[in-house]
């Protein structure tokens, strides 16, 4: 065997046995944290629960894709909010680019509730190591889901497993 499969067989042994994959988290139970949000509060997890699945979406202001997805979740949300849908979108910019995140927010007149993992503390807790990542709980939250990355598209499969949570 070449080195070249050798090493590739040894990354991909590591990096399925030190990450959870996504199969492992669903229907397991949400982590809770708290964090403050652009406007200054506190949100924590825990006090969501029962009201209405939640969307967790980690991103960046200098991630593309991030930006596209959050142009889609902002439609969804928008169009689900009133049945109980809640969407919290966990911004894991860090000291250098933190300052950008509430007037990009502003600037799009996105509603949903927006926090700051400035340490990505609460990403390495939900296994994201790459963005955008999302979480998708149930009203309870149990983990219904979770989806690394952003492609057109994605978002009709997210709103149609919103939907069938949500009756």
């Amino acid at each position: 065997m070449n080195t070249k499969v050798s090493a590739l067989i040894i990354i991909l042994f590591f990096s399925t046995s030190i990450f959870p994959q996504t199969e492992e988290l669903k229907g397991k139970s949400a982590i809770n944290f708290k964090l403050e949000s652009i406007d200054g509060g506190q949100i924590e997890l825990s006090k969501l629960f029962g009201k209405g699945p939640i969307l967790i979406s980690f991103w960046a202001t200098w991630c593309k894709p991030c930006i596209e997805e959050l142009s889609e979740l902002n439609k969804i949300y928008e169009e689900l909010k009133d049945k109980g849908f809640n969407l919290l979108a966990i911004s894991t910019d860090n000291e250098k680019t933190i300052a950008k995140v509430k007037p990009f927010i502003k600037s799009r007149g996105y509603n949903f509730t927006v926090l700051l993992d400035k340490n990505s503390e609460v990403a390495r807790k939900y296994y994201a190591q790459q963005i955008p990542y999302s979480v998708l709980l149930d009203k309870d939250g149990k983990i219904v889901q979770s989806h690394l990355g952003y492609m057109k598209g994605d978002e009709k499969k997210l709103r149609n497993k919103i939907i069938s949570i949500l009756q």
